[in-house]
């Protein structure tokens, strides 16, 4: 595999994993925005706990509009808490919930299982499906480490 191979197996990844979320409330078009954007504000959220929009899109490369209304999603489903920098009136410090809302649980909870099926073009033989299901959890378990941050 190159550099281009595994970019687009990336992509299509996202992809997938874009297809397993479960709508939110309202539907998909209440919300301006990619969920790929919320999850990547939640994301670099988790590891720097009472930051800033301004700060999240300077760390992700996102437009802060977008981490706006990718906080607003955020906050509205319980999963990040804001309040007023003590130090700075004029700045909002943004840190996860304390406890995960049952928005945020029905999200982390969410099976792929379908979005596979749909990715592979239908129902795959049983013994592939597991093997892929197999390989992509040996990915997670190699390179999705609770204790590092995701990189931009």
């Amino acid at each position: 595999m190159n550099g281009v191979e595994l970019f687009l197996l990336g992509r299509t990844l996202m992809k997938i994993g874009e297809d397993a979320l479960p709508e939110p409330p309202g539907g998909s078009r209440r919300y301006p925005g990619s969920a790929r954007n919320v999850l990547i504000a939640a994301g670099d959220i988790a590891f720097h706990p009472g930051t800033t929009v301004g700060e999240i899109a300077a760390r992700t490369g996102l437009p802060q509009s977008q981490i706006s209304t990718a906080v607003a999603r955020l906050k509205e489903a319980g999963a990040v808490t804001t309040a007023l920098d003590p130090a700075d009136r004029r700045r909002t410090l943004i840190r996860p919930a304390g406890r995960p809302s049952a928005r945020v649980a029905e999200v982390r909870s969410t099976d792929v299982h379908d979005a596979l099926v749909a990715a592979l073009g239908g129902e795959p033989d049983p013994a592939h499906l597991a093997e892929l299901t197999a390989a992509l959890d040996v990915l997670a378990r190699h390179l999705l480490s609770p204790d590092v941050p995701p990189q931009d």
